[in-house]
C-alpha cells in the first residue's frame, strides 16, 4: 500500500520507516499463545465474575494531555539507542508532516555516545525542552533500544506535571511512560515509535485514542479469514473475572530494571500489563519469580500479557518433553492468585499492535480478553 493511500485512514497515516529495532517477524514465532496442554475451559455463557477492587482515589492528581489535531506541532526525541542514519529521521519527519502535523526534532537526536543517542544529560535535555516548549503538543520517541533509564536523574518531573503533553513510545520507553505517570501524574501512551512500520490498524487506535478522545475498547483483530476459528490473535484466559483500576506496565524486562527505584508506580489495585521480545521462557520465569518475591503479583488487581517474541533463531525447545511454554509458566505464578488474567493481547513488538494509555482508568474482562477505557485518556 502506498503512502498516499494510507492518508485516508486518518491523521499521521502513511508513515513507513525502514530499519525498525526488533522488527516483528511472522506470527508463528509468537510464544504468548502457544500451549502444549489444553487450557482450562471457560463457560462464556456465564457472566464473568467481577473481582472487587478499590479504585484509586479519583481526586488523585492525574494529568490528562490535550488531544492532538491537524496542524499541531510534535517533537521527536531519541531517549535511548543512537540513530546512525539521518535518512531514517528524514523519512519519519516527512511522513508525520504528510499526515497533517508539524514536526520539530530534538537538538541532540543525532548525537552519538557509544551506543547511546548522546550523553544522558543531553537526551534528557531534549525531553525537558519539548515539555517546556508551548508550541509542542506531543512528544514521540523515535526509537527504543536501551538508555532511557539513564536519563531519569536529569528529567524535570515538575515541569512535566505543569505542562502535560502526549508522550508516546514503547519497549525501552517503558521507563519514561511509567516514570512520568508515577512522578508527574501524566497519562502516557504505550504505542509506536517513529522508526516503526505504520499501518491503518495501528492508526485506527491512535486516532480514536489521542485525536478523538474516545473511551476505546480494545478487542483483538479477527484474522480468521476463510477459517472458522483463527489461529492468530487468540486469547487465553488464565483466571476468569473482571477487574478495574489504572493501567501500568509495558516491556517486562525494562519494568524489572527499575525494581527498587522511585520511578515505578505503586501497583496496588492496578491493572498490570507486560510484553517483551527476544526473551527465553526461562527468563520470563525469572522475571515472574521476582515479581512474586517482591510482592507485586499479590498487590495488583489484574494481569494482562501481550506478545512475547522468542530470541531470533531459537529452536522450539519449549515444545519438547520436559519443558515449559510461556503459558505454563504464567499459570504456575498467576493461577494461585485468583486475580483476572489473560494472555494474547495485541500489544508488543508486532505489526498490528494497539496503543494503551499508561495511567488510564480501565476495566479488563479476562473471559473476553478485552480492555475498556472507563474515561478518555486525553482532554478534547
Amino acid at each position: 500500500m502506498k503512502r498516499r493511500d494510507l492518508v485516508k485512514y486518518g491523521l499521521l497515516t502513511g508513515v513507513s520507516v525502514a530499519g525498525c529495532t526488533n522488527n516483528s517477524g511472522p506470527v508463528s514465532n509468537l510464544q504468548a499463545v502457544e500451549p502444549i496442554s489444553k487450557p482450562d475451559t471457560v463457560d462464556s455463557s456465564k457472566p464473568a465474575e467481577t473481582k472487587p477492587v478499590e479504585l484509586p482515589d479519583r481526586s488523585q492528581a492525574i494529568h490528562y494531555p490535550q488531544a492532538l489535531k491537524r496542524g499541531d506541532t510534535i517533537c521527536c526525541v531519541s531517549p535511548a539507542t543512537a540513530i546512525f542514519e539521518r535518512s531514517l529521521v528524514d523519512m519519519a519527519k516527512e511522513s508525520l508532516e504528510e499526515g497533517g502535523l508539524k514536526v520539530k526534532l530534538g537538538e541532540h537526536i543525532l548525537d552519538q555516545n557509544g551506543y547511546l543517542a548522546g550523553t544522558d544529560q543531553n537526551r534528557a535535555k531534549d525531553i525537558n525542552e519539548a515539555f517546556a516548549d508551548p508550541e509542542v503538543k506531543a512528544i514521540f520517541a523515535l526509537r527504543g533500544g536501551w538508555g532511557s533509564n539513564r536519563t531519569l536523574p536529569y528529567l524535570d518531573f515538575e515541569l512535566v506535571k505543569n505542562n502535560p503533553k502526549i508522550f508516546m513510545g514503547f519497549s525501552d520507553i517503558t521507563t519514561l511512560l511509567n516514570a512520568f505517570y508515577h512522578k508527574a501524574g501524566l497519562v502516557t501512551f504505550h504505542g509506536p515509535v517513529g522508526f516503526t512500520h505504520w499501518n491503518p490498524y495501528r492508526f485506527d487506535y491512535i486516532n480514536r485514542l489521542i485525536f478523538q478522545g474516545q473511551s476505546v475498547k480494545y478487542v483483538n483483530e479477527d484474522r480468521s479469514g476463510p477459517l472458522i476459528v483463527t489461529g492468530d490473535n487468540q486469547i487465553r484466559t488464565i483466571n476468569s473475572g473482571v477487574a478495574e483500576g489504572r493501567l501500568v506496565g509495558g516491556n517486562m524486562s525494562v519494568w524489572l530494571s527499575l525494581s527498587g527505584t522511585d520511578y515505578l508506580p505503586d501497583v496496588d489495585g492496578k491493572i498490570l500489563f507486560f510484553e517483551d521480545v527476544n526473551e527465553s521462557v526461562y527468563r520470563i520465569d525469572r522475571y515472574l519469580s521476582t515479581l512474586k518475591l517482591n510482592g507485586t503479583l499479590d498487590r495488583v488487581a489484574g494481569l494482562i500479557f501481550g506478545y512475547f517474541r522468542k530470541p531470533r533463531g531459537q529452536k522450539d525447545r519449549e515444545v519438547m518433553v520436559g519443558s515449559f511454554t510461556l503459558a505454563n509458566i504464567v499459570e504456575q505464578y498467576v493461577k494461585p492468585l485468583g486475580i483476572p488474567c489473560y494472555m494474547g493481547a495485541q500489544i508488543g513488538h508486532i505489526r498490528h499492535n494497539q496503543t494503551w494509555p499508561v495511567g488510564g482508568l480501565v476495566r479488563m474482562d479476562a473471559n473476553e480478553g478485552t480492555l475498556q477505557l472507563l474515561e478518555p485518556a486525553v482532554t478534547v
